[in-house]
């Protein structure tokens, strides 16, 4: 992902200033008496850590900005200092060790993978979930310590926050055999849709992949430039009639059979999907990695494949324009992304005082305070609900719960990610009904967007070299795909070209005997 400083049009409470340094939620201060970095010297920890660009809170808030959540608990929210700074001085006063965080960014999976492979050195990263299967695969991680699963501890933010949605499917993932969560931890999460001008396109238009391929908006769609999703994109349009069939979406096993379908990487379905995208790419305004929010917003393209995180920044961003944007997610299916943090073997080692400041990072990150700062910075969605703490979602409800004179409203069920219940009333949000199809929709999706929200899985060597051939064949010039014509328009025009060089320079030779 590629992240962005939210727009902060959330609804927003002055606070002074003496006031609004404070974080009512301390999480309060204990140590662990068997903790290794306190039971013996306390050196300096030095912890290396590795994150997207722009993807955790680095502090400096105005006034205006603090999150004043009084309605519900007497919080009031604010980031003076960075959350690294934050986070060192935290360690500092609850385990009585000084650690001292080497802070860096990359912009992509595939940066980071080569900053690993030339011998950058890291304990702690954030990849994307396909990058972190593939460090498991290739065991380069090292798994997390029994005590950070301990939800006894209070410190513990993570495995006593993270949403029970979240940690099944980190539970249930594995990779050769081991699941995700012994070696990967979530920090936010999404669906991929679509975003789209309602003005032009319907939601009906906007809710199917094939939007992506479609002649009537061709040269005002934008595609992502990289193989993962685009491939996505492809299987929901070459599988589109089947995944809409009546007996497919009331079967007791859908998710299943969604990814089956979503994750297959045979020499067929490979071929059919390359023939997909190159009508894509023909159809496409843009490839784009980052530009597709701007081109959305500036009024360039009508429809962008977006991950949700980006999709609340545009729609955010468009209303500041005074601009209308929706979000769609197809009906086929949809990705569910993760990013997620892991510890690297090759820099945690035995290093039991680095594995307990990485994990301690973590957590600090989850406790419910920080997630709503990370969240309200970054705009995207974190994969803690809260545990016993009710700031998360008395954050959403800041945000997108309606005014009390509000007329068009809708009750908006959030719970099956707070407490795993669509029908908990205490989970319900009173939203402005366009919030149906908006940020709330975007950031918290229904339950029945959930129920086609497949994980792409982590290829092996063999069908990633197919896939990635494939790409190869669309996004650049495709020799083999030429036939005999072609090739004889091609040795005529390659021989125009020469006989003129030719002439050329015997012409020049000439004039320069004269």
């Amino acid at each position: 992902m590629t992240a962005r400083k939210k727009i902060k049009n959330c609804r927003k409470i002055g606070y002074p200033a003496v006031f609004g340094l404070v974080l009512l939620l301390s999480g309060g201060i204990s140590v662990w008496a068997d903790s290794p970095a306190v039971s013996g010297e306390n050196e300096k920890v030095t912890l290396r850590v590795a994150n997207w660009e722009e993807y955790i809170d680095e502090g400096g808030w105005d006034e205006e900005e603090a999150i004043d959540l009084d309605d519900r608990n007497q919080t009031v929210i604010f980031g003076d200092h960075s959350m690294v700074e934050d986070f060192e001085q935290w360690y500092l006063d609850t385990y009585g060790v000084q650690v001292e965080v080497e802070y860096s960014t990359f912009g992509n999976n595939e940066d980071l993978y080569n900053q690993l492979t030339l011998g950058n050195s890291f304990d702690l990263i954030c990849p994307s979930e396909y990058m972190f299967m593939k460090l498991i695969a290739e065991q380069k991680l090292q798994p997390l310590s029994e005590e950070f699963f301990d939800e006894q501890r209070e410190e513990n933010y993570y495995v006593r926050g993270v949403s029970d949605y979240i940690r099944n499917i980190f539970d249930t993932n594995t990779i050769q055999g081991e699941p995700w969560s012994k070696y990967a931890s979530g920090y936010m999460w999404g669906t991929t849709g679509i975003v789209y001008n309602p003005e032009e396109i319907t939601k009906e238009e906007a809710s199917h992949w094939s939007i992506l391929a479609d002649p009537k908006y061709k040269g005002q769609v934008t595609i992502k430039d990289n193989v993962r999703d685009s491939y996505f994109a492809a299987l929901g349009i070459l599988n589109e009639e089947e995944l809409l069939q009546e007996d497919f979406l009331t079967a007791d096993d859908r998710l299943e059979r969604i990814a089956q379908k979503m994750n297959q990487t045979d020499e067929e379905t490979v071929g059919k999907a390359e023939d997909i995208l190159k009508q894509m790419k023909e159809n496409a305004y843009s490839f784009e990695s980052d530009s597709g929010k701007a081109d959305m917003v500036t009024g360039k393209v009508l429809a962008n494949y977006q991950w949700s995180g980006d999709a609340v920044y545009t729609l955010d961003q468009a209303e500041v324009d005074d601009y209308t944007l929706a979000y769609a997610v197809p009906e086929e299916c949809t990705n569910v992304w993760f990013d997620g943090w892991v510890m690297l073997k090759d820099g945690i080692g035995d290093d039991t005082a680095k594995q307990q400041a990485a994990e301690a990072f973590i957590n600090f990150i989850s406790r419910p305070d920080n997630v709503v700062r990370n969240m309200y910075y970054i705009g995207y969605t974190s994969v803690i609900a809260g545990g016993d703490s009710d700031i998360i979602y008395a954050y959403a409800d800041w945000c997108y719960g309606a005014e009390e004179d509000r007329e068009d409203t809708m009750e908006y069920p959030v719970g099956f990610f707070f407490s795993g219940d669509d029908g908990d009333e205490e989970y319900i949000i009173t939203a402005g009904s366009d919030q149906a199809d908006r940020q709330l929709y975007a950031q918290y999706p229904p339950r029945e967007v959930l129920e086609r929200a497949v994980v792409m899985q982590y290829f092996d060597q063999e069908n990633n070299q197919r896939i990635n051939q494939m790409w190869v064949n669309v996004r650049c010039f495709d020799l083999a795909s030429l036939t005999w014509k072609d090739w004889g328009k091609i040795a005529v025009i390659v021989a125009a070209v020469v006989l003129a060089a030719v002439i050329f320079l015997k012409r020049d030779e000439i004039l320069r005997r004269r």
